[in-house]
């Protein structure tokens, strides 16, 4: 089952003007991870329409927030380096975020993302690495059982966006049917 336009359109009416670049690179890459059949795909396309204010934006908005100021120096995200905290702010479909982060994407895609973290701003490694994110998650299991909820928790590390992506996946499972 790969995702049409029309559905993506359906699910992410924001995304019209990008959903024609991202279909044929998210159903490449939803196939490379498994993320097949309804359910894998309504709670993955859910998630990555809310990460990224659907399909708008594939780098984290920096103010820098006193949030994002708090990545600067973070052991647990690798950023040991001064400036770190901007240089791997979220990127992707999915924010991949820090440089441990960075690396591990980065090896897993074959990509140099510590020297040109900007790749993950490209249509076709955005999707990848969110797919990445998410096989490396064991979220195909948790979509299979129907754990949304446990799903934005792994993404977010906290609930936030829930009453938006619940929406998002609720539509994604109508029109997915």
């Amino acid at each position: 089952m790969a995702i049409t336009q029309q559905q993506l359109l359906q699910i992410l009416p924001n995304a019209r003007q990008v959903a024609g670049v991202f279909v044929p690179v998210l159903n490449t890459a939803m196939s490379r991870y498994g993320i097949v059949g309804q359910l894998r795909i309504a709670a993955f396309i859910a998630q990555v329409g809310h990460e990224s204010a659907q399909l708008r934006h594939v780098r984290e908005i920096w103010g820098p927030t006193t949030q994002q100021a708090g990545y600067e120096g973070r052991s647990d995200l690798g950023n040991t380096e001064k400036g770190d905290g901007s240089k791997y702010r979220g990127r992707g479909l999915i924010q991949v975020t820090g440089r441990a982060n960075y690396t591990a994407c980065g090896e897993a895609l074959g990509l140099d993302l510590i020297a040109r973290p900007e790749l993950l701003e490209l249509p076709q490694h955005a999707t990848m690495s969110a797919a990445w994110f998410w096989s490396t998650r064991g979220l195909n299991t948790l979509a299979d059982q129907g754990q949304f909820v446990k799903i934005t928790r792994r993404i977010n590390g906290g609930l936030t966006g829930q009453d938006d992506r619940q929406a998002l996946y609720d539509k994604a499972l109508k029109v997915l049917a």
